[in-house]
């Protein structure tokens, strides 16, 4: 877990939506304030707002434009995209992949934190996280993961990536964190407290949790 780190990285299965597709500029919700210049409001003219379905529709009867649009989002059935101008991004899971043990897989609440001990790691051991996330209605542009960990009100690492764009589809998509290696010996061992954001370009938020977890000796 190295401090104050940040991780770039483009999703290969996701395109970026450049001229001719529009977003909607909202307001993101912090509950807790941090030090980070990404939190800083931005005022960005984006142009006229329009919804998926009309993207999609618009140019229609233009040959290249459509193909250029199928490159860009992918198979998409019209029908099945809505006519809102915001994208559903919802958090199914979260799993912890170590060559050590089973995988562990962490259902994401829908409403609130986890509540109690939500996952402990083994010390010194390397592990991966994977999220399991379901994108409806919309283009969501430059979905980015924070992660800010504390062990006795002291923050003691700092994890962001940026994870991509993507169109809506009917299957869920997975992004695997880079590896980690947990701290380890007696003074690395306990209970820290974390949030995790994930947010967009417009600092839209789509999961914001606290939760706690432990660093032993072993896995449970």
């Amino acid at each position: 877990m190295d401090s104050d780190r940040e991780i770039c990285s483009d999703h290969e299965e996701s395109g970026e939506p450049k001229a001719g597709l529009s977003r909607h500029m909202s307001e993101g919700s912090i509950a807790v304030p941090e030090d980070d210049d990404d939190d800083v409001e931005r005022k960005i003219d984006l142009g006229p707002q329009f919804t998926l379905k009309e993207q999609l529709e618009k140019d229609k009867d233009d040959e290249s434009l459509r193909k250029w649009k199928e490159q860009l989002l992918g198979s998409i059935d019209i029908s099945s995209v809505g006519e809102t101008l915001e994208p559903e991004v919802k958090f199914l899971s979260l799993a912890i992949k170590s060559a050590d043990r089973d995988d562990i897989i962490l259902p994401v609440p829908e409403t609130g934190n986890p509540e109690g001990l939500w996952f402990t790691l083994k010390e010194g051991s390397r592990y991966r996280l994977m999220f399991t996330f379901q994108v409806n209605h919309n283009i969501v542009s430059g979905l980015k993961y924070t992660n800010t960990v504390w062990k006795t009100g002291i923050k003691v690492d700092t994890t962001k990536e940026m994870i991509g764009t993507f169109s809506p589809q009917a299957e869920p998509y997975t992004h695997e964190m880079p590896e980690e290696t947990t701290p380890s010996g007696l003074f690395a061992r306990g209970t820290y407290s974390a949030r995790t954001k994930f947010v967009d370009d417009d600092k839209k938020s789509y999961l914001d949790i606290n939760y706690t977890f432990d660093i032993r000796k072993d896995w449970l």
